[in-house]
């Protein structure tokens, strides 16, 4: 069978395209939730990482995320002015920066607590299809994360 490069190309036949618009729905999701506590999705993150974990370097949150530094930096440096978090340089090596809650970015855990199962309660699918979901999206970020290591 031959390569048909025009039903190749058509919008239908690619998996980015849907990847790509469900990311873009759910993120919006969260919108009503996260513009009262006057935050992006992505400092939302940010600050998931740092409830669960505090204290970590930048790398650690480029890795985490999956973000790089251009991306993550400005966004810190923003999460700062704001009073939310505090960036200092490693005592043992000054080339790290190292990132902690203050008392006001561990406070606002308290008012988003709610908000994952409110987007939960948005998400019409199944727990099961869910679940697959969830699984099958990891699995596809694991094997390109092992081609970019290769």
């Amino acid at each position: 069978m031959e390569y048909d490069y025009h039903e190749a190309m058509k919008l239908k036949n690619q998996m980015c395209f849907p990847l790509y618009a469900a990311s873009r729905h759910v993120i919006s999701l969260y919108t009503p939730w996260l513009k009262p506590l006057g935050l992006t999705y992505t400092q939302y993150l940010v600050f998931l990482v740092l409830w669960e974990e505090d204290g970590l370097t930048v790398g650690d949150l480029c890795e985490k995320l999956m973000l790089d530094n251009g991306t993550l930096s400005p966004l810190l440096k923003k999460m700062q002015q704001a009073g939310y978090v505090e960036r200092k340089r490693s005592r043992e090596d000054d080339r790290v920066v190292v990132i902690t809650l203050t008392e006001e970015g561990k406070a606002l855990q308290e008012k988003a607590k709610d908000i994952p199962l409110k987007v939960a309660g948005c998400v019409n699918l199944p727990a099961e299809k869910a679940q697959t979901l969830y699984a099958l999206l990891y699995e596809l970020l694991g094997s390109q994360k092992k081609q970019s290591n290769n």
